[in-house]
C-alpha cells in the first residue's frame, strides 16, 4: 500500500527507492502529482509567440510627464495580461529622446526587424509593429497625423482602429461618474446618491465623427444608468451649452460631464472650461482605467491572430 507521498515503510518498493537528491535520509520520497486533464484542466498560461511585433501606443496630445506616466500605466496592463509582450510609446507631437516620436519609434523597430531577419537568413513576412491610438474615439485630424508618420518611418507598421464604441468604455465612464459622486457605483443597489446626475453630457473631441461613435458608448452608459445621456464635441463652439439646454428641456435637472476621452488628447483646462459652460460638475477623464489597457491589447491581438481569454467579456459595438 501506498501513502501520498510514496510507497509505504516496509513494502519493498520503499526499501528499494533511492533517496532524492538533497533529501533527508529516512524520509519518504514526494512523487509528483499527475497532470490533470479535461474539462477542468487549467489552460496554459498566455504568452506572446516568439517574435511577435511590437504593439507601439500612439499617444496624442503635447508631451508630458503625466501622459508619460499614462501611458506607461496602460502599457503595464497591457503586458501583464500578455507576458512577453513588446510594448513601446510614441508620441505624435514628440521628438526628442524623452518623448521619442512615433515615427522614429517605429523607425527603430524596423531596423531591429530586419536586423533579425538577417540573422535568421529568411524574411519574417509579419508586420514590424502594431500601431495602436491611444484615442477613445475616432478624430480624423488625428489619424491622419499617425498614419503620415507611420508612412514616414517606412516601417510598415500596421495601425489597428480606436479603443471604442465599447461596453468596456461605457463601464469605464460609469466608474469615473461614481468616484466624482455623480453616479450611483452599482445600479442594483437601492439606496441613493444626492449628487448623482439625471442628465449626462458625454464630452469628445474629433468632430461629428466622434459625436456618433461616443453617442453609440453613450447608449450603453444610459442603460447601465437609468438616465439619458447626449454626445457633444468639446471642439465645436457651442455645442455642450446646446446639449446641456436639451437636457434640461427634456426634464434633467443635475447635469454631470463625462469625458469620453482617455486624457492626454486634450488640453488643459478644456474640461472645466466646458463643465463650467454647461453649469454642472465633471467627471475625470478615462485616463489608465484597466478595460482601456484591455482594449490596446484587445486591438493588438486582432491585428496579430492571438485569441485573448478576456475577448469573451466584451465584443466591440462598431
Amino acid at each position: 500500500m501506498s501513502s501520498p507521498t510514496g510507497p509505504a515503510p516496509g513494502s519493498p518498493h520503499f526499501d528499494a527507492a533511492p533517496p532524492s537528491p538533497g533529501a533527508a535520509p529516512g524520509l519518504p520520497v514526494r512523487m509528483p502529482r499527475a497532470r490533470q486533464s479535461g474539462r477542468h484542466r487549467k489552460p496554459e498560461p498566455l504568452a506572446a509567440p516568439e517574435g511577435a511585433p511590437a504593439l507601439v501606443l500612439a499617444v496624442p496630445g503635447t508631451p508630458s510627464s503625466a501622459a508619460r506616466s499614462l501611458a506607461d500605466e496602460v502599457s503595464s496592463i497591457a503586458r501583464s495580461e500578455l507576458p512577453g509582450l513588446d510594448a513601446r510609446i510614441g508620441y505624435v507631437d514628440g521628438g526628442d529622446d524623452e518623448f521619442p516620436s512615433l515615427e522614429a519609434v517605429l523607425a527603430h523597430a524596423a531596423t531591429e526587424h530586419k536586423a533579425r531577419e538577417d540573422a535568421d537568413g529568411q524574411p519574417d513576412p509579419g508586420p514590424v509593429a502594431v500601431v495602436v491610438p491611444l484615442l477613445a474615439g475616432p478624430d480624423s485630424a488625428l489619424l491622419r497625423r499617425i498614419r503620415q508618420a507611420i508612412m514616414n518611418s517606412g516601417s510598415g507598421a500596421e495601425l489597428t482602429d480606436v479603443l471604442g464604441p465599447h461596453p468596456l468604455l461605457a463601464e469605464a465612464l460609469h466608474v469615473r461618474l461614481s468616484e466624482s459622486g455623480l453616479a450611483r457605483a452599482d445600479r442594483a443597489r437601492l439606496f441613493t446618491v444626492a449628487t448623482a446626475a439625471d442628465g449626462i453630457i458625454l464630452a469628445t473631441v474629433g468632430g461629428e465623427e466622434a459625436v456618433q461613435a461616443a453617442g453609440i458608448t453613450g447608449m450603453l452608459l444610459s442603460a447601465r444608468l437609468a438616465v439619458p445621456v447626449l454626445a457633444a464635441a468639446l471642439d465645436e463652439e457651442g455645442a455642450i451649452s446646446r446639449t446641456a439646454e436639451q437636457l434640461r428641456e427634456s426634464g434633467s435637472q443635475q447635469l454631470a460631464l463625462a469625458p469620453y476621452l482617455i486624457g492626454p488628447e486634450i488640453a488643459d483646462g478644456l474640461l472645466g472650461a466646458a463643465a463650467a459652460e454647461a453649469g454642472c460638475a465633471s467627471a475625470e477623464a478615462l485616463g489608465a482605467y484597466s478595460t482601456v489597457g484591455r482594449l490596446v491589447l484587445s486591438n493588438y491581438a486582432a491585428a496579430v491572430g492571438i485569441t485573448l481569454p478576456t475577448q469573451s467579456q466584451g465584443v466591440p459595438v462598431r
